[in-house]
């Protein structure tokens, strides 16, 4: 019975709404669009489109790629920050390809900048729209079974469990940021928590894209073996290290 309660809803009025059917409508919306989405992209490969031209030309001329950027002035950040922003708020495509690209596009340090503040900017208004709405509107955005791997977070008080999940690889840190908006912990110790936290992955990243536009193919096969050495251990123990962390940080009474 339990289990059937945490499933429905109610309405304004008394009228039963069932989340489980909700969300998988949402799911169901998502991937007609992701799908009429790729298609499209498939199509315009096909047909060779000027749009599919210009976009290998960025990548495969450097020059036309910097011509293009000096063009757009400040708009290039700006969109950029945007684009690192909806992706965190949204997740409509791999964060680790926007870090890649920011490095690729503005260098190793402005691309850590830029995504930096798109992250942080994403992070923080995920965490917003957690505390403003609440739990119920939280947990229609995710699966059950990431709400009961996951639901430890709205109830976490301590700094360094925030810090620790946005540090290690393998945890879906977007979602994390809505379920520390309905957790006790303060605004401003998630935004310095989480910024931390993202850095060195995104430093990664951005590392990465800067030396593949330089043709610095050596650093990067150098950077990715050290990061993947480091960067294992912490993915095959993620879970024991975060329940770790969550069984001694401070927990909100109820």
């Amino acid at each position: 019975m339990a289990s059937t309660r945490e499933e429905v809803g109610t309405r304004g009025g008394g009228e039963v709404i069932d989340n489980t059917k909700t969300r998988g409508y949402g799911w169901f919306a998502g991937l007609c669009v992701s799908g009429l989405l790729v298609t499209y992209g498939v199509w315009r490969v096909v047909v060779d489109a000027p749009t599919y031209r210009f976009v290998v030309r960025l990548f495969e001329d450097e020059p036309f790629l910097r011509a293009v950027l000096e063009e757009l002035g400040v708009l290039a950040p700006v969109l950029f920050i945007a684009l690192q922003t909806l992706q965190v708020i949204m997740s409509p495509i791999p964060g680790e390809a926007t870090g890649f690209l920011g490095g690729y596009l503005f260098g190793e340090w402005l691309g850590l900048c830029y995504s930096t503040i798109g992250l942080t900017i994403g992070s923080l208004a995920s965490f917003g729209v957690g505390r403003l709405l609440g739990a119920r509107y939280v947990r229609g955005l995710v699966r059950r079974e990431t709400w009961d791997k996951l639901r430890f977070i709205s109830d976490a008080e301590g700094t360094i469990l925030c810090l620790i999940i946005y540090l290690i690889p393998g945890f879906p840190k977007d979602i994390a940021s809505y379920l520390f908006g309905i957790s006790p912990l303060p605004f401003w110790v998630f935004a310095v928590a989480s910024t931390l936290g993202r850095i060195p992955g995104t430093w990664v990243l951005s590392a990465q894209g800067a030396h593949t536009a330089s043709g610095n193919y050596v650093r990067v096969i150098v950077l990715t073996a050290i990061v993947v050495a480091v960067a294992l251990p912490l993915y095959y123990y993620r879970t024991r290290i975060v329940a770790w962390f969550a069984g001694s940080a401070p927990r909100a009474r109820r």
